[in-house]
């Protein structure tokens, strides 16, 4: 579960995403909140990132990079980030995850285009894309 949707102010810029149903699967034990930015390094608050050059698929496959705004490169932290969290979903044997939607990280279906200008484009973040490939479900909010 993306801590953000908890109310931990993780979020790039340093608020959260917080949703109540997401913090009561929380408080039944049924998730875990993790942040793959925060955890491949990245602090909060955070220049926003986005992915340049296609998806989370094609940053895994090493034909795109996560840019923040000011033109650094972040893409292994991102990619660290990601490992973290598969790390912990095959410990735990977790078989689906609900993420933020459209970050360069979480997003599944719709991320930014790496514009930095607001467009949406298919696609999903780092953390989805490896998840995926390891076969953990991804849905989003």
């Amino acid at each position: 579960m993306s801590m953000c949707l908890c109310g931990v102010n993780c979020k790039y810029s340093g608020g959260n995403n917080f949703d109540e149903g997401v913090l009561e699967i929380i408080n039944c034990g049924e998730a875990i909140p993790v942040c793959p930015e925060v955890m491949g390094g990245l602090g909060t608050p955070r220049i926003p990132h986005e992915i340049v050059g296609g998806d989370g698929f094609d940053v895994l496959e090493g034909r795109a990079r996560v840019i923040s705004k000011d033109g650094e490169d972040n893409t292994a932290a991102f990619i660290a980030g990601a490992e973290k969290v598969l790390e912990i979903a095959k410990k735990l044997d977790i078989k689906e995850v609900i993420l933020k939607s459209k970050s360069p990280s979480c997003g599944n279906g719709k991320i930014y285009d790496g514009s930095f200008s607001g467009i949406l484009i298919d696609g999903v973040g780092v953390t989805t894309a490896l998840l995926i490939k390891n076969g953990i479900s991804v849905s989003s909010i």
